[in-house]
């Protein structure tokens, strides 16, 4: 990286023994460590953990789980005979026909933004012997392409996985449109959101986050602990909850729910008007409710929020989305009181269904300059594991919590969706971040724009760096 804040330009700032400078736009973002925290343990369930697990449990009462892995394959079975058709209209494979991804890319006419999507298709197919790559020259062929009459009747047969997974009949509609408009979704010729939101409507999202049994598991769980978070707390002021990416609200309401009585100040925010407008009509009776908008790839500070103003940060299903996972957990940990909550839910494993579906939303924008910068750098992936997620907890200022549900729990592995949460790590060796910025103020030429500082506890260093690194 060049300009003025390289090699000794960043030596020697107060309190600071480690760095990362991460570029960005429209600045850079500087990760500052100092000496080592504390010694800890391995986190162990507490009771609000064990709590939660059963809450996440009593949600899903009724519920075959054993049948969910065998729903889910069905999904991605559906999904690898839609990527194989898709592939075959190019005619690139027909006739013994061996092709290269870049002109896979060419003859599908995909955006230059989803043709990471497209890489993985051809990952997806090859690892699932349904397509032949041959190493040496970079070229695919036999791709086994499903009868018409079978792909028509996957797709018909999509009720019952659906039904068996708990989700409405509105996202199998969705999945099916968005299978038959996949050429066009991929050429950027018409929109996503357009399918998922049809008439401006949520209820094939609210399906999505909310019905399913893998998502009514993790949001009672996480419900659970945030209302746990309330208990732990004194009563003499409402419980402070910033709820970031809150989307169409599907894990807001089973929140209040679990909360009932407890005072809150809670902020739903977003970075999109038309979720907040939403969350007016889904919830605009609820007293300690406000919307604001937010958006997690930016500094919090500089949006208005208040360093240590929360006691607890919800993020589900959105923290995926951060270019640098690290600098966007070091930010959220700046706005939590000392001891705070963050709970996040993501999804940590990857379903070939969501290649041909809602992975369209997680491609960057078409005037993004990059993508991921963090430990995904050049991967074609959009989610961590449940143990990367640990790790950048840690290495962010967090005490990580046991990940809900545990491994061996029948939903750990058949769906996902994760309930990972982190209490904020009392550390004075932390660099101060004002202090940071007024040393490097000092330093550099009138007129530079200052980075972004925040305090990590440790640099994570990749294989891929992204930026200047000590």
């Amino acid at each position: 990286m060049t300009g003025p804040l390289t090699g000794p330009g960043l030596d020697g700032l107060p309190g600071v023994t480690d760095w990362q400078l991460l570029p960005g736009d429209p600045r850079d973002t500087l990760l500052v460590a100092g000496g080592p925290p504390a010694a800890r343990g391995d986190a162990a369930p507490g009771p609000d953990a064990v709590r939660a697990e059963a809450d996440g449990d009593a949600a899903v009462l009724g519920t075959d789980l054993a049948a969910l892995p065998a729903a889910m394959r069905r999904l991605d079975e559906t999904a690898m005979l839609t990527m194989a058709r898709v592939l075959d209209r190019t005619r690139l494979f027909r006739d013994g026909g061996r092709a290269t991804t870049e002109e896979v890319l060419a003859a599908l006419a995909a955006a230059p933004r989803h043709a990471w999507i497209v890489r993985r298709w051809l990952r997806t197919l090859a690892a699932e012997n349904r397509l032949t790559t041959d190493p040496a020259t970079g070229r695919h062929h036999a791709l086994r392409v499903p009868d018409r009459r079978d792909h028509a009747r996957a797709l018909r047969e999509l009720d019952g996985a659906c039904r068996d997974l708990g989700y409405p009949p509105a996202m199998t509609r969705f999945f099916r449109a968005a299978a038959e408009r996949l050429p066009l979704l991929l050429r950027d010729g018409a929109s996503l959101q357009e399918v998922l939101f049809p008439d401006g409507g949520t209820d094939t999202a609210r399906g999505n986050y909310r019905d399913s049994a893998p998502s009514r598991w993790a949001n009672h769980a996480a419900a659970s602990l945030v209302a746990g978070e309330a208990r732990r707390r004194a009563a003499d002021r409402p419980l402070r909850v910033l709820e970031a990416g809150a989307g169409v609200g599907g894990t807001t309401g089973t929140v209040l729910e679990a909360l009932g009585d407890t005072p809150v100040d809670y902020l739903f925010t977003d970075v999109s008007p038309f979720f907040l407008r939403t969350a007016r009509d889904a919830f605009g009776g609820h007293p300690g409710l406000r919307p604001a908008l937010f958006d997690i790839q930016a500094d919090p500070l500089a949006q208005g929020f208040e360093a240590g103003s929360r006691d607890v940060v919800l993020a589900a299903n959105v923290l995926h989305n951060a270019r640098h996972t690290g600098r966007c957990l070091a930010a959220l940990r700046e706005l939590l009181a000392p001891g705070g909550l963050l709970v996040v839910i993501e999804s940590c494993e990857e379903h070939y269904q969501a290649l041909t579906s809602m992975y369209l939303l997680m491609s960057p924008a078409a005037d993004e300059r990059g993508w991921f910068t963090d430990l995904r750098q050049g991967q074609d992936r959009v989610f961590l594991t449940a143990g990367e997620w640990t790790r950048q907890l840690d290495a962010a200022g967090f005490d990580p919590l046991p990940v809900l549900p545990p491994a061996g729990h029948p939903l750990a592995g058949a769906a996902g969706q994760r309930v990972i949460a982190g209490r904020v790590r009392p550390h004075d060796g932390r660099p101060d971040p004002a202090r940071v910025r007024a040393a490097l103020a000092g330093r550099l030429p009138a007129g530079t724009p200052l980075p972004r500082v925040h305090a990590v506890d440790h640099i994570i260093r990749t294989d891929t760096p992204t930026g200047a690194t000590r």
